[in-house]
């Protein structure tokens, strides 16, 4: 017979009260207590009856989780660690692609649903403040990534971007690089992690060289090879690092450089941001800043479970860590 909750009960010696605690992540139980029922849970294989416990607790046990394109490497591990963390809060992840267009974010937000949803948890690019701001405060709403003006009207989860780029550009320079670009995404000059580029040069006492603080024009391996490419070729002197906002830009970047006679790492270092799966298929291998995924997934469920209509925003930071490879070290 499939265990119940007045078996693990039994088998901790606590009450099921106790029990139902535990399972639903209650913060005052005593952690001695919390092993023992866990303990308990584990030996007798108890799973939880997901759906009569939403039902008790008012909720349908489906969220969204909508990101620009799920065909990027970024999002689609995000959705895979989303999917792992989601079974332990009981809940089912529905995925959709907005495209990052405002229209398809906004209908997120106030169109009808084939089934209620208990909140989302969305990476907007097009989503005004004011979009944001008029949204029903009955739906929970987590928004994740850098998106400048929206993130203070919604639970935002996210890694310190501006000090993530500040850190890789801090590891160009400890390895005597002084010539550093930077190949921002898009047409944004202003994004976080060129700002902390920016802070590790003043950090270091040089001036920041805008002349070579380059605005790809989108997100593609092909945007950053095209505008690397053609400055090159327009004469101006290879930098001997580069920085780049992404690691599709980092790829690129790397290709434009090997297509001109110049070795990565030997002649420019090259580091990259967001540790895609594809870092590890480069040659050289790449270099990059990796945002803890697992812990942007469980911030963001846990701030969608606790959210309440009218509460105070709250901003929340997941760790990140430089991950050294051979794009600015070698080939070892």
């Amino acid at each position: 017979m499939r265990p119940r909750l007045t078996d693990v009960a039994e088998a901790a010696g606590v009450s099921m009260k106790t029990v139902s605690n535990v399972v639903n992540g209650a913060e005052h139980v005593r952690e001695e207590t919390r092993q023992r029922v866990l303990a308990a849970i584990d030996k007798l294989g108890y799973r939880p009856n997901i759906a009569a416990r939403n039902l008790a607790q008012g909720r349908s046990g489906v969220i969204a989780l909508a990101v620009p394109q799920l065909d990027r490497p970024y999002f689609a591990s995000l959705a895979a660690r989303m999917l792992d963390e989601a079974e332990a809060f009981g809940w089912i992840v529905q995925f959709h692609q907005t495209g990052g267009r405002r229209e398809a974010e906004l209908a997120l937000l106030t169109e009808r649903h084939p089934a209620r949803l208990d909140g989302i948890v969305m990476s907007p690019l097009g989503l005004t403040a004011e979009d944001v701001q008029n949204r029903d405060p009955a739906l929970p709403l987590v928004l994740l990534g850098e998106k400048a003006g929206t993130e203070h009207h919604a639970d935002h989860v996210g890694i310190d971007n501006r000090e993530a780029g500040k850190v890789a550009t801090q590891h160009l320079l400890e390895l005597g690089r002084r010539h550093v670009m930077a190949l921002a995404p898009g047409p944004r000059m202003d994004d976080e992690r060129i700002n902390g580029y920016r802070d590790a040069l003043t950090a270091a006492g040089l001036q920041t060289d805008e002349d070579i603080v380059l605005a790809t024009g989108g997100l593609r391996g092909q945007d950053a090879e095209r505008t690397l490419g053609e400055w090159l070729d327009s004469g101006n002197p290879a930098p001997d690092a580069v920085f780049a906002a992404t690691d599709w830009l980092a790829m690129g970047a790397i290709r434009a450089l090997v297509l001109r006679g110049l070795r990565v790492p030997q002649d420019v270092a090259v580091v990259g941001f967001d540790d895609i799966p594809y870092d590890l298929a480069t040659l050289p291998t790449l270099t990059t800043v990796a945002p803890d995924r697992v812990a942007i997934a469980r911030l963001a469920l846990q701030a969608l479970r606790d959210q309440r209509p009218g509460g105070e925003p709250q901003r929340l930071q997941a760790p990140f860590s430089l991950v050294v490879r051979e794009s600015t070290t070698g080939i070892s």
